[in-house]
Formats: C-alpha cells, structure tokens, sequence
C-alpha cells in the first residue's frame, strides 16, 4: 500500500512536470512571437520617421525646376523616370507614386500603365492623417501594387497649376519586403533555438524548485496517511488551514476522526460481547445450577417429599424461571438499545396518565412489602414529546429499583414537576441510600450494589434507563444519602 501511494506520487509529480515543461515552452514560443512581432514593428516606425519629409523634400527639389505635368496635361513620365532612378540609387526599397486629389494613382515607375487595366486607388485617410501629424505618428498607408497589404509610407501634397494631388512614397517597396522576410525568418530561427535552450534550462531549474514547493504539502500528507497507515491512530495534518491542500487536509482528518471513532465503537462492542459472555454465564449459571438441583431432588424424592415441600420446590423453580426470563430480555433489550438497532418514534403523550397507570400496576408488589407507593402531582395533564413505550420502561425499571430497594414500612414517591419547556419526573425512595464513590458507577451495565441472592439482579436496569435518556437526548441524575434514600430525576420536552 505504502508502495503505490510512492508511485501515485512520483506519477503526479512526473505529470506536473510534463504540464510545466510545456507551459513554459509555450510560453517561449509567445515570447518569440511576440518579440519579432513588435521588433518589425520598431522597425518600420523609426524607418517611417527617419524618413517622414522624404515627399517634401522630392518637391521642393525636383518639382521647382520641372512640373509633373506636360501642358497637355499628361504625367512628365521622364521626369518621374529619372526621378525613381536617382531614388532607388540611394534607397532600392522605396516606390513613388503620383495621386490626384481623388487618391488615384495618376503614375509610378513600378506599375505598369495599361488602359485595359482599372486604376489604383489609395485611402486618403492615413495620407491626410500622416501629413496632420507631420510624419511623427506610425500610421500605415495602402500598398497600391497589393491593396490587401499596409505599409509605411511618406507623403506631402502638391499644386501644379490648376491639379493638386499628393506624392505617396511607400518606403518599404517588395524589394524590401522579400528581404526582410528573408532576414526575420533567420532572426526567427536563431532566436528560437536560443530561446528554446534557455526556456528549456529554466524550465529545468524553475520546475525543479516549484514542484518541489508545490508539492510540500503533498510530501506531508502522504507522509501522514503512511503514518495513520501502519498504526499510528493520532497522525493528523497540523495546521490544515494553512495548507495549499486545505481541502484535502481537513478531509482526511475527518476520515481519520472518523475511522478512529468507528474503531473505537467497534473495540467497545467486541468489549461489551466480552463482558456479555462472562455476565451472562455468571448470572445464568447460578438459577440453572439451582433449576437443576430441586428438579434433581424433585425427580430422586418424589415419592418421599410431603405435598407442602413439592409446592415449596416448584415455587422456588417458578421463581428461578421468572428470574432467567427477566434476565434474558433485558440481555436483550439492553444489546439492541446499546447496538442502535431500536430508534425513538417520538409521539405526544400524557406523562401524567402513564404514571397513574405505573403507581397502580406496582402498588401490589409495593404492599406487599409494605411499602407506601404514591404520586405527588398536579391536577394538570401534562403532555410531554417522546416514545411512550421507551419511557415507560424507563419509569418501570426506576420504581422496580426503588421498591427492591427499600425497607418495609418505607415509601416510595413519583413526581411530576411541569417547568418553563419541559417536564420533570423524579422517584424518590427511602431506601438505604447509595453510598458517595459507587455513585458515578451505578448506570454502569452489571453494576449492582447490594448481591445479596434476595436483592440479586442483572445488574442492567439502570443502564437501560441511562441508554434510553441518552436517545431522548437528555440524562438521567442521582441524588442520594446513605440511610436517606435516594432521588432518580430525568427531563421531557413540553408537547
């Protein structure tokens, strides 16, 4: 067991180091994009800038000497051909254009000018922007040779006579493009391996220290549950709210609470079956032994034995029959209350009504030893909320216990005190009393104080009222003096 919680860990700890390894090359791989990205960007703006009055100064060199236009009108195309040569000699990635007021393109070198063709047209916008901010905002302009593409460009307005128009420079010409992607594709490489190498190696040290923080608590746990595994009953996480696994700490120190208490009640049942086994055969043992011998003597005498000494016999083995019954259900009563087979149907009822009926069914037994059974109650029916049948065993083991223990001429007393919510109901008895240190142990199962063979009992009675009062989710108290008696008090809720 110990072996695969080692492996479930080395395999969450492999996993964790698989999902870091990858977020950082992913994150390597966005840096290098990203990178390249704004690069080419900064590129073409300090190009864009360097180069914002390329068009103002083409003008006011080139066009105060020469017109655009001849006077027929058309484009000067000799002087825009020696215009792109004297450019291009200097920048080979720049490409002139000559637009009219509208953005059409009037004429450029590098397009070529057939009448079947449709005519090029440039937004006006970025031209009119560029030229507001003076060249020193990075704004791209349309490519008239590729009008789904955007490049930098310069551009400056000229007046020829009566035609105004703009000179649009794209300054990043094809030319330019095909060797920068060349150039930027190489970049990409070189800067990829190198970034790979080093994502890679602080991966390495990153994931190495990370993982082995993240998963401390992890260690601690599995180190605990190893613990609880081979015996150690109190092993707990300390401090779970301060763990990064604050969940699963408390859950597994509940379990652990759990399995412990469930060991607990287990270890205290196989304690009870123990003590069952012994009580059992001692308390039994003593009828049966005394069953056996006057059955004997009743079997070997039988002719010999006077009719008054038979009566006796079989009264004795009536007596002893009455004894191990008694015995037996409360063995019975006892387990099943003890073992939470039996549950509480809660009900209204008159707990007054239930002790006149108990103080009746009793005051035989009761004058029979001479002994004053009464009630000391109100005249008011008092409801309380509990399983009727539970109480009144509850009450018959309580009055049984007061009258076998109390002399004759003595009294016993049921009294029924109705409080704020609930209702009080106490026995007193004047019996001998129940000495001071054998108090905490009287609702103990098998506990008996007087074993005389006349007082003898199962020892259960008060263990089963103590179980029951524990369901009704209240207790049972003593008070008592020697030679004064002594005082069972309980409490119901009010119905």
């Amino acid at each position: 067991m110990g072996a695969s919680k080692k492996v479930l860990g080395t395999k969450l700890i492999k996993k964790l180091w698989l999902a870091f390894i990858f977020i950082i090359l992913l994150m390597g791989a966005c840096y290098v994009l990203i990178t390249g990205y704004f690069a080419n960007k900064y590129n073409e703006a300090t190009i864009q800038k360097v180069n914002a009055k390329v068009a103002n100064h083409l003008i006011e060199e080139k066009f105060q000497n020469a017109s655009p236009f001849l006077e027929d009108g058309s484009v000067n195309k000799p002087l825009f051909g020696d215009l792109m040569h004297d450019m291009m000699a200097v920048n080979r990635s720049i490409e002139v254009y000559l637009l009219d007021s509208a953005g059409s393109v009037l004429y450029s070198v590098v397009l070529k000018h057939d009448a079947n063709e449709p005519i090029k047209h440039v937004s006006l916008a970025p031209i009119k922007e560029f030229i507001k901010t003076d060249g020193q905002k990075y704004i791209l302009g349309d490519d008239p040779r590729n009008t789904e593409e955007k490049k930098i460009f310069s551009a400056a307005p000229y007046k020829s006579g009566d035609k105004e128009g703009y000179i649009y420079i794209i300054l990043a010409g094809q030319e330019f493009q095909a060797i920068s992607n060349s150039l930027l594709s190489q970049y990409f490489m070189k800067l990829g391996i190198g970034a790979t190498l080093l994502t890679m190696l602080f991966a390495a040290l990153l994931g190495l220290l990370s993982i082995w923080f993240l998963t401390k608590n992890l260690r601690v746990m599995i180190s605990t549950v190893n613990k609880f595994q081979e015996g150690d009953r109190t092993a707990r996480i300390k401090n779970p709210e301060k763990s990064d696994i604050e969940v699963f700490a408390n859950s597994f120190n509940d379990m652990a609470d759990t399995i412990v208490s469930n060991i607990d009640k287990i270890q205290s049942v196989d304690t009870l079956r123990r003590e069952l086994i012994a009580n059992v055969s001692h308390d039994l043992r003593t009828p049966l032994a005394i069953l056996k011998g006057y059955v004997e003597t009743l079997q070997i005498k039988k002719d010999t034995l006077t009719e008054v000494q038979k009566d006796e016999y079989l009264q004795i083995t009536h007596n002893n029959i009455d004894r191990l019954s008694n015995l037996i259900n409360q063995l019975f009563e006892y387990s099943k209350l003890e073992s939470e087979q039996v549950t509480p149907v809660k009900e209204p009822f008159s707990i007054t009504e239930l002790s006149y009926d108990l103080i009746e069914k009793f005051k035989v037994i009761a004058e029979k030893k001479q002994i004053t059974l009464q009630m000391d109650a109100s005249n008011e029916n008092n409801f309380v909320y509990a399983d009727v049948s539970m109480v009144e065993r509850a009450l018959q083991n309580l009055l049984e216990n007061a009258i076998k223990y109390t002399e004759p001429n003595g009294k016993v007393t049921l009294a029924i005190k109705k409080q704020a919510k609930k209702v009080e109901i106490n026995i007193t008895d004047t019996g001998a009393g129940i000495p001071i240190n054998e108090q905490p142990y009287i609702f103990d199962r098998y506990k008996q104080l007087d074993k005389s063979e006349k007082k003898r009992g199962a020892g259960l009675g008060l263990a089963i009222v103590k179980k029951i009062m524990e369901m009704h989710d209240t207790t049972i108290t003593v008070l008592s003096k020697p030679k004064e008696g002594s005082t069972f008090s309980f409490t119901l809720p009010v119905h």
